[in-house]
């Protein structure tokens, strides 16, 4: 859902679900409450483990305000990029002059 502030234009909002990580509360029955607490034991170890797929959403994440700040401050956003550039073109020629003497 999206929705517009005043400061900020559209912002994404988010609802909240509950996770597949939380044992639901009102189970009376123990193996029904043993089989939710399994799980959601077995969902927590399978979002903490997939790396790949943690990797993949932290880099949409990054890559979502990136473009945000661009869009913010195109300049600041121009800037970064020559400084990293920048950056990057000295790590570089400083490897290269080690390797060659």
């Amino acid at each position: 859902m999206t929705i517009s502030e005043p400061n900020r234009g559209p912002v994404q909002v988010r609802t909240v679900t509950q996770a597949r990580t939380v044992v639901p509360s009102g189970i009376v029955d123990p193996v029904e409450s043993a089989r939710a607490e399994l799980k959601a034991a077995l969902a927590a170890i399978e979002i903490k483990g997939n790396f790949p797929r943690r990797i993949e959403q932290a880099s949409q994440r990054g890559i979502r305000r990136a473009r945000g700040f661009a869009q913010r401050n195109p300049v600041g956003a121009a800037a970064a990029v020559a400084g990293v550039a920048a950056v990057v073109g000295g790590v570089v020629w400083v490897i290269a002059r080690a390797i060659s003497r």
